[in-house]
């Protein structure tokens, strides 16, 4: 089928953004809580160990002057994105990658205030460095390549001038953690998972792409065809890759109807009626998938179904004949099994040109099929009412399909035909 317009994709796509940065600020802000809460806690309700892992011991305060901006903030961008996702609006792109650089700097910002109360060495093996992972990680929820990218080249930029800056380096010393290349590739470490997580962003964001398009390509079809499309004929159409065409080609008509139900609905709660059409028409529509035909419009109390059309079938009216047979016998088991609910149908069936194509308006089209075919598979179907059967086919179907058991009726007026036509009964 023809993938769907870019304009609506792209707005799904923008939409899908947004809700993926509403969760990762909403993420990120439950995790700045709970890190807040537990520092404020350590701090204030254990000053032994306070004291003894740092020097002299952090100020009961220093934790919610580190911490508690950032998690404002968060708090903040997240109802602002909010506030812009209910108008519909995206968020800029510069804003977005400003929004990166101010979040990766919660890690140095509570190295920078640990800087005055442990050495400097023990901070870099402290936990503070570490979040810079968290933000790397949580990066790949913005579904995009260079924003993961951007903020692995902040960690690692930030993680390398807080350790020039605080880290009394020796370029060749013994100890590794005084040197400048261990402190450099724990850096390049952080840029490389940046580039990771871009990877795995600009991944999630083509598998969204991909799941959309096979989306809105069933979701044509079944625009389409309707619902009652089996998966094989789904399946098809989806690998044809391009719309039905407009043209005029042979198809197969089969009409469909209860008789007497519009009666029978009148002495029955609307509920009921409802309720026995859809497990009726469920059982049918099925026959029609097994012998590859779809179901192109619901009538009432009856249908239309055709067979090689959108997808030519050769063995065309075989299928709709075998699929009539079917139906016949399923009837006659449903009237078994449920004797208060005893149904009648009357089928006709007519095979020859017709004009198919989509029709419809610009905001719902659909499948459909005209001309003297269809006219002739719907007389037809009436004339079951006339001549006491169940199955009546044309002569060109019959001339097809010979099958067993078919009485020529001769040619028989048929309304809206100024010569008659020469029709077979099958039951």
């Amino acid at each position: 089928m023809t993938e769907a317009a870019p304009a609506p994709f792209t707005d799904a796509l923008r939409r899908e953004i947004i809700r993926s940065e509403q969760i990762r600020m909403a993420a990120l802000a439950v995790l700045l809580a709970i890190l807040l809460a537990i520092t404020l806690s350590a701090v204030n309700l254990f000053p032994d160990f306070n004291r003894r892992l740092f020097e002299g011991g952090l100020p009961g305060w220093l934790p919610l002057v580190g911490t508690g901006p950032f998690l404002l903030y968060e708090l903040v961008a997240l109802y602002l994105l909010r506030w812009r996702a209910r108008q519909d609006k995206d968020f800029p792109r510069y804003g977005r990658f400003a929004n990166a650089l101010i979040e990766t700097s919660l890690p140095g910002a509570i190295i920078l205030g640990l800087s005055n109360h442990m050495s400097p060495h023990l901070i870099f093996g402290f936990w503070p460095p570490l979040l810079y992972f968290l933000f790397i990680l949580l990066s790949t929820l913005r579904l995009d390549f260079w924003l993961s990218v951007w903020t692995g080249f902040v960690a690692a930029a930030q993680h390398m001038v807080l350790v020039v800056w605080l880290v009394p380096l020796i370029p060749w010393g013994e100890l590794p953690d005084e040197t400048l290349m261990f402190h450099f590739s724990r850096s390049i470490v952080l840029f490389v998972c940046g580039v990771v997580a871009g990877v795995v962003a600009l991944s999630l964001r083509r598998q969204f792409e991909k799941s959309f398009a096979a989306g809105a390509a069933r979701d044509r079809v079944t625009s389409l065809f309707g619902q009652h499309v089996s998966p094989a004929v789904v399946d098809r159409l989806l690998a044809t890759n391009s719309d039905p065409p407009s043209e005029t080609r042979p198809v197969c008509v089969m009409f469909l109807d209860i008789r007497g139900f519009t009666a029978q609905s009148r002495q029955r709660p609307a509920a009921e009626t409802v309720a026995l059409l859809n497990d009726f028409f469920g059982e049918m529509v099925a026959v029609i998938d097994r012998h590859n035909g779809i179901v192109n419009k619901f009538l009432g109390d009856g249908f239309l179904a055709l067979f090689g059309a959108p997808l030519a079938d050769p063995a065309a009216a075989a299928n709709a004949l075998a699929a009539a047979r079917d139906m016949l016998a399923a009837v006659e088991a449903w009237n078994r099994a449920r004797p208060q609910q005893t149904l009648r149908i009357g089928i006709g069936i007519h095979i020859g040109e017709a004009v198919t194509g989509t029709v419809g308006s610009s905001l719902r089209k659909e499948y459909t099929v005209i001309g003297d075919t269809v006219n002739l598979a719907a007389r037809l179907e009436q004339l079951t009412k006339e001549t006491g059967s169940q199955l009546l086919v044309s002569d060109a179907v019959h001339a097809l399909v010979a099958a067993d058991g078919a009485v020529d009726l001769g040619s028989l007026p048929v309304r809206g035909y100024e010569t008659p036509v020469r029709v077979w009964r099958l039951a």
